[in-house]
């Protein structure tokens, strides 16, 4: 697996990464910790170094299970996690008139971080996102209160996720901003039209697309009657109805040009992120889909193949928002 910079401060990572979500919550069906372990061990063994968590995922769970998997080989990878929601005295997270709060305040980001560092029993963080942005705590004052971490050694990059670019720009400011996670695939391409894509190009920072598989669906096999019951998906607008009709075209036509080349459309989907210049982060507990992924990031594209990518699958092809209206208010903030 090859080594990148991410972005211009000095970061270097696999040229992809593990999403570590699903082995913590039920988003995706039930999960088990022995597997997710040894997918974990695996993905190292396979020369992935970078590992992406949430103090969200599965409330603290996540960290927990990939702090007690990797803390024994600590100096050989680097770990990412997110903080920014509030939470309530039970561990929880606050929920008001039906929706997360979001709490960007420096008192909650630095609770947020110390915790995460308990978690992953780690004397540092290589990598902490801004989950989400707090519209009602200007940015400039979250981002100085996590850069007096880095100053403190307690973190080691700052990073966003789901900012718009003008926040972007803002956080960049106060505190040189590494990397910004966002959802990126060819089933979502909405950063290259709100401009969000070239502003981190523009300011040196690294891109890291989650759901760079389109939460499964650009795999080929997906099956909405074989989800589990507490899969979020089954709610997901663009995989139900009329829209799951039109995108299913596209992944017939990724699959033609997949085919055409020798390899599984998800590594196809996976090479196009990295040939963007990214580093994606696909989220997988099985082994199997693991080697799949990692398989993925020797694969080079040809102009032809990418010019025939882009006919199939451009911007703004796909039906339906890539969130329920609720989740929508959250990003590009």
């Amino acid at each position: 697996m090859k080594i990148v910079e991410l972005g211009t401060q000095g970061l270097k990572v696999s040229q992809e990464g593990l999403g570590c979500m699903g082995m913590s919550t039920y988003i995706y069906g039930p999960s088990d910790d022995k597997e997710s372990m040894a997918t974990l061990r695996r993905a190292v063994e396979l020369g992935i170094t970078f590992f992406d968590t949430a103090e969200t995922y599965g409330m603290g769970h996540n960290e927990e299970l990939v702090g007690k998997t990797l803390t024994g080989i600590r100096e050989n990878v680097v770990i990412a996690t997110k903080v920014g929601f509030g939470f309530t005295d039970e561990g929880q997270i606050k929920v008001v008139d039906g929706k997360r709060v979001v709490d960007g305040s420096p008192q909650n980001v630095v609770r947020a971080i110390e915790g995460s560092l308990r978690r992953l029993q780690m004397d540092y963080i290589d990598l902490v996102y801004l989950h989400r942005i707090d519209p009602t705590v200007p940015i400039e004052e979250t981002i100085m209160a996590m850069s007096k971490l880095v100053a403190e050694g307690k973190i080691g990059h700052i990073g966003l996720s789901e900012a718009a670019a003008g926040t972007i720009r803002r956080a960049h400011a106060v505190h040189p901003i590494t990397a910004v996670q966002t959802e990126y695939s060819l089933f979502e391409r909405g950063v290259e039209a709100n401009r969000v894509l070239d502003t981190v190009r523009e300011l040196g920072i690294g891109f890291v697309p989650y759901s760079p598989l389109g939460r499964g669906f650009l795999t080929g096999q997906f099956k909405t009657d074989q989800l589990h019951q507490t899969d979020f998906r089954k709610t997901d607008p663009r995989l139900s109805g009329e829209n799951l009709a039109v995108n299913l075209q596209i992944v017939d036509a990724l699959t033609q040009i997949a085919d055409a080349r020798g390899v599984k459309p998800s590594q196809l989907a996976l090479a196009w992120t990295i040939a963007q210049g990214c580093v994606p982060i696909p989220g997988t507990r099985r082994i199997s889909y693991l080697e799949e992924n990692v398989a993925a990031a020797d694969i080079v594209l040809t102009q032809d193949e990418l010019t025939k990518i882009n006919e199939v699958a451009p911007i703004g092809i796909t039906a339906g928002d890539r969130y329920t209206k609720a989740n929508m208010s959250y990003v590009n903030i």
